[in-house]
């Protein structure tokens, strides 16, 4: 008679007489179930599919196996005296969801800032170096112009529209005002938030806000310009990619407290990036970091408690509601007269 096997992955049943030491193929470590990523401890494959992740065939080969695993262990409550509560004999852990910081001691948003150290790696000197870009004196190289060319395309963000002659300044410009968020595989802009793992979806995402069409860049000053950011985290720290080119590390800082974090950056010249946070966790300011890349910047926060955030920002307090407005003596008299 067949019994059934009741190693991890096989399910198949068996014949107890004939059972080699390799016929079963099964996982002899336990599920994983990590960042949206399913897989067995005893091998590296993960998939975001959970049909998938029941297909993934065993790594381990030995005999079948039928003896059944015991079952969780369940209270055993025994009467006690009379008058008090009866409790389970073993120790009971609660695991429970993470809490907001606010409700956990939050310090106060209005402490004092404090401007984090920031490190400059040695591709960021080369590239400033190679593009001159280090002093913030240097004189522009390529001249204004006010003639407009053919082509040049809508510097609003999301727009795509492109140039092609004196009608299109009466055009609409349908742009996004905000900047794009990219986060566990998903692509959006914070000003509608429309979300999307598809890159080419993200592109053509019509914009939100009407307005006019930017031909031409600001012709003085710095120009304020969104940046593509993303975060993550680990056990003991928070980190932000703040993807902007060639930085210039001295015109640009990162200003913080325990809960708030004010981004000022200063990239490729005369781009301007400026951006405040209130953070879902607290920090320890004085081991938080920027190190400053070529490529993009990293604002690494130590966590003052090793726990996990929920999201990266502190949503608003939601609104109190309303109370019913109380009826005036005129209100009344005027029911009154609605009823005659």
């Amino acid at each position: 008679m067949s019994v059934l096997c009741y190693n991890k992955g096989c399910g198949q049943r068996f014949d107890p007489e004939s059972n080699p030491d390799d016929v079963c193929v099964f996982h002899p470590g336990v599920p994983v179930f990590h960042d949206a990523l399913k897989g067995w401890s005893c091998c590296k494959r993960r998939t975001t599919d959970f049909s998938d992740f029941l297909s993934i065939a065993g790594c381990t080969k030995g005999p079948h196996n039928k003896e059944k695993p015991p079952e969780p262990l369940k209270p055993d409550l025994t009467e006690e005296k009379e008058g008090e509560e009866q409790k389970p004999k073993f120790n009971e852990y609660i695991i429970s969801a993470p809490k907001p910081q606010e409700a956990i001691c939050r310090p106060s948003a209005d402490e004092p800032m404090g401007r984090l150290q920031h490190k400059v790696s040695a591709s960021l000197k080369q590239a400033l170096e190679k593009l001159k870009l280090s002093d913030p004196t240097a004189e522009k190289k390529e001249e204004d112009s006010d003639e407009i060319k053919i082509g040049t395309s809508c510097k609003n963000g999301g727009c795509t529209k492109s140039f092609d002659g004196p009608a299109s300044f009466s055009e609409v410009c349908m742009s996004h005002s905000g900047y794009p968020v990219f986060h566990e595989g998903m692509k959006y802009w914070t000003c509608c938030k429309r979300k999307t793992s598809d890159f080419e979806t993200f592109l053509s995402q019509k914009g939100c806000t009407k307005g006019t069409h930017v031909w031409k860049k600001e012709d003085s000053g710095k120009k304020v310009v969104p940046c593509r950011f993303d975060w993550h985290q680990t056990a003991s720290q928070v980190i932000i990619s703040i993807y902007a080119k060639n930085s210039v590390p001295e015109l640009s800082y990162v200003d913080a407290n325990s809960t708030t974090l004010s981004i000022h950056l200063i990239f490729e010249g005369e781009k301007e990036f400026v951006h405040e946070i209130s953070l879902w966790g607290v920090i320890d300011v004085s081991k938080s970091v920027v190190n400053m890349m070529a490529a993009k910047i990293e604002v690494a926060m130590k966590k003052s408690d090793p726990m996990k955030w929920a999201r990266l920002d502190l949503p608003p307090p939601a609104a109190p509601p309303q109370e019913p407005q109380k009826k005036t003596d005129e209100d009344e008299s005027d029911d009154e007269d609605e009823d005659e």
